[in-house]
């Protein structure tokens, strides 16, 4: 299996690349606000400001406008460099794909830096914009996979320390040395424990990689009632391919969810407005108002 590809935006032109692999981001790139709300921030941006985020059913939501452009800012507040495995619509930022998140294409953010992307990555110098739409107009639509739509999600892992970065152990001057097997995190029978389970990927419970089934083979309809992302126009974003060891289990999984107002209206996340209408209006009114009828010739109107 190919490794996770790890990629950097890119600082320099694709004529210098060769004279600087490792060149660290510069479109979209800027030191970390210290401000920020967490170790790691995953913020949705129109006309490069942040949407407000609401809260409720345990999630994070923003408002979708139908047509506009968003983009993505991801910020690592922490002094360890980190990859972060970013997906719009259940479907990676980098090549699209469906996967898991430790098997994912990452952005690789350095120690308190923060990144824009503007869209899906097509080629090494180019992505194509995010933007607001119904489902049956979304990216997610055009590939057949709808399973995630209205989602927004990044897993961060952190880098793996090398062996001479790891904590060093000790333990108390004349206690017995516990024994080898022991001492490497292994059970009495010698063998090693389980492996942890993978941590749960964000938006993708229950929900099948490869198709968008519903329970009896029927498939999920498409409403042009809710919001998903459309893939849009071309805009330059230069990046390469950087070496990255990822820790094993995510550091932080990120998620936020949009839908347009009605949606978010009939969650009850946002008050619902009622419509006025014209009956309550003729309700309100009166045959007569108080006073006199109004003299057009009195400088005070006859009032």
């Amino acid at each position: 299996m190919d490794a996770p590809l790890a990629i950097r935006i890119a600082r320099a032109l694709r004529a210098a690349l060769a004279l600087v692999p490792l060149a660290l981001p510069l479109v979209g790139a800027a030191p970390a606000l210290a401000v920020a709300q967490g170790p790691y921030t995953l913020e949705v941006l129109v006309d490069g400001r942040p949407l407000a985020e609401l809260y409720g059913h345990g999630r994070h939501y923003v408002e979708a406008s139908a047509g506009r452009e968003y983009s993505l800012r991801l910020t690592n507040n922490t002094g360890r460099r980190v990859g972060i495995a970013v997906s719009v619509d259940g479907l990676n930022s980098i090549d699209a794909r469906t996967t898991t998140a430790q098997a994912g294409s990452k952005w690789i953010l350095g120690p308190y830096e923060s990144i824009v992307l503007d869209g899906w990555q097509t080629s090494s110098a180019l992505a194509r914009q995010f933007f607001f739409t119904t489902e049956k107009g979304s990216y997610g639509a055009w590939l057949g996979k709808t399973a995630n739509l209205g989602v927004i999600a990044a897993v961060v892992f952190r880098e793996r320390l090398p062996e001479t970065d790891q904590p060093m152990l000790f333990r108390e001057r004349g206690a017995p040395a516990a024994p080898e097997s022991k001492a490497e995190g292994r059970g009495s029978s010698g063998a090693p424990p389980p492996p942890r389970p993978a941590p749960a990927e964000p938006g993708r419970a229950g929900a099948r990689a490869d198709a968008d089934a519903l329970p009896g083979g029927s498939q999920a309809p498409l409403s042009d009632q809710y919001a998903a992302t459309g893939i849009g126009r071309e805009v330059d974003h230069q990046i390469e391919r950087v070496r990255f060891d990822a820790e094993r289990s995510a550091a932080a999984c990120l998620e936020i969810r949009y839908e347009y107002r009605p949606a978010l209206v009939k969650l009850g996340l946002l008050p619902r407005v009622r419509p006025s209408d014209p009956l309550d209006r003729r309700e309100r009114a009166h045959g007569f108002e108080p006073g006199f009828a109004p003299d057009p010739y009195r400088r005070d109107g006859g009032r």
